[in-house]
């Protein structure tokens, strides 16, 4: 008995393991991507503001597509070869971005936001392969925190390149993250077939558990879209930051995130609105700062006030999906979770730069306020009745 448990633990073991390595590659590595693309498409290509805007629009599309209708829908075996095949294809896109043009960039950011829809569902779904929901949400808080790392350590890295390197060669001081996670990608546990069963699509959108963390991303992940795709132009153009010190804010805004994310993973909160609820308020207290953010020093409080709530939201929603349903569910819960946030990034970037055209960065900003204060009461409203209709969803 001892010695089968030893052979237990070291499987569990590896298996965190590989997600925790090939988490950390490729969200670095993508991270990189989207926070880039819109400063190389602004100050390598020349883009106007709603070509910019287009350029995240397109990534979230493609990632949207693989998610929501190809990734959902495949079984075990053929979602394991598109996930092998999309960290390779990742990996090629970093080698070639360098080449890119006013019209090839086009097809290297398609190409990588259908790469990258098929890798990060799998992965949520690999690290909540666990019966044990204690266990279950003990590697589901290495797996954020894996996140968080690999976000801090990627601008990090990059604000360091760029010291010596132009922006247009930053995405092959990558191709080495990619290769990690392309070797290590076969490895990946994925679920036993016969768990997943065929559901329909009503019925997970239909349920509170999991509204309450759409609703919760929502509220968040449409102001980090902004941010993503406009941040960096305005630090530099209008608070005249260099384009290192732009990606250091970066590091600044992941660095908070982790703290917050380290701070509930240690132990899963039993009430996650407790959590949830105030997440979104800080993200409406960063929204008044950033409208107030004429200077840099108002601009950096906004950042780091608006790292805690990314922090807690994204982990917080899985745990909540996690609680809702069993494993012939899950998969499709994934996706169709990750596929609502790449809709955010589809629709967001391109309206923003349209409305940051008509009235400028910082009223954007303040026009959400009153979308976002919708959204808490949403999502209060969703967590009252999952936990009545399940009380270990809290």
């Amino acid at each position: 008995m001892d010695k089968l448990k030893v052979i237990r633990n070291t499987y569990f073991t590896y298996s965190i393991l590989i997600i925790i390595f090939i988490t950390f590659m490729v969200r670095a590595s993508n991270n990189m991507m989207m926070t880039t693309i819109s400063l190389f498409s602004k100050y390598d290509l020349h883009f106007d503001q709603v070509q910019v805007g287009l350029t995240e629009s397109l990534m979230a599309l493609a990632t949207f597509i693989t998610t929501g209708l190809i990734n959902s829908r495949l079984g075990t075996v053929p979602r394991r070869f598109l996930f092998i095949g999309s960290n390779i294809a990742f990996t090629v896109v970093l080698a070639f971005m360098q080449f890119s043009n006013f019209i090839t960039v086009w097809i290297f950011i398609a190409v990588a936001g259908l790469a990258f829809g098929a890798i990060m569902p799998n992965i949520i779904t690999s690290a909540g392969l666990i019966d044990d929901k204690k266990s279950r949400e003990k590697v589901l808080g290495l797996y954020t925190l894996a996140l968080s790392v690999s976000l801090i350590a990627g601008p990090a890295f990059e604000s360091y390149i760029l010291k010596f390197e132009p922006l247009r060669y930053i995405f092959l001081f990558f191709v080495p993250f990619g290769i990690v996670a392309s070797v290590l990608s076969p490895f990946m546990r994925f679920p036993d077939g016969k768990s997943e069963v065929k559901k329909k699509k009503i019925e997970v959108l239909r349920e509170p558990g999991f509204r309450v963390a759409v609703y919760a991303i929502l509220a968040y992940n449409v102001i980090f879209a902004l941010l993503i795709t406009f941040g960096g132009i305005y630090a530099k153009s209008v608070l005249k930051l260099s384009l290192s010190d732009v990606s250091l804010l970066f590091t600044g805004f992941f660095i908070v995130s982790f703290s917050s994310r380290l701070f509930i993973s240690w132990r899963a909160p039993e009430n996650l609105w407790h959590y949830l609820g105030t997440a979104i308020i800080i993200t409406l207290t960063g929204i008044i700062f950033l409208f107030f953010g004429v200077n840099y020093v108002i601009y950096i409080i906004a950042y780091l006030l608006l790292g805690i709530p990314h922090g807690v939201t994204y982990p917080l929603s899985i745990v909540s999906i996690s609680r809702t349903f069993d494993m012939s569910y899950r998969n499709m819960a994934n996706s169709y979770f990750f596929s609502i946030m790449m809709a955010i990034g589809i629709i967001t970037p391109t309206a923003g730069g349209i409305i940051e055209d008509l009235i400028g960065f910082r009223y954007m900003f303040l026009a959400l306020f009153p979308v976002i204060l919708f959204l808490l009461f949403a999502s209060n409203s969703n967590m009252k009745k999952s936990m009545a209709k399940t009380p270990d969803s809290t």
